[in-house]
């Protein structure tokens, strides 16, 4: 699965750094999204969403909803099958309008998704 994390972190503490490494262990092809971040442990970050060329099946969220807002015509165009909001990533306009499109929106924590084997 091809899954995009937008608001990935370089900072191990984080939980956005922690799911870039669980996702690439579970096996999915991992797509770090951060304007300044250049990589995390080898994995190679995309400054936005329009540079990842490969079809996205999961986009999680890791950034408030100023930031979301701002992304939101780029998280929709790329027409995932679900959109993960994380806590504190929480964003019912963005949410309502993955709906609206036929798309997945999920509250909930990728890490006790992917720890439980429910992701």
């Amino acid at each position: 699965m091809n899954v995009a994390v937008i608001g990935a972190s370089d900072k191990p503490e984080r939980y956005s750094y922690q799911a870039v490494l669980l996702l690439k262990g579970a096996g999915h092809r991992v797509y770090p999204v951060h304007r300044r971040v250049k990589g995390i442990q080898g994995i190679a970050v995309f400054s936005s969403l329009e540079e990842i060329q490969d079809a996205i099946d999961t986009v999680t969220l890791y950034v408030n909803a100023d930031i979301s807002n701002a992304m939101a015509e780029s998280i929709l165009a790329k027409r995932p099958r679900r959109i993960i909001f994380n806590p504190g990533a929480e964003n019912l306009a963005l949410e309502e309008a993955a709906r609206r499109e036929g798309i997945e929106t999920l509250n909930a924590c990728t890490l006790v998704l992917l720890k439980t084997g429910r992701f």
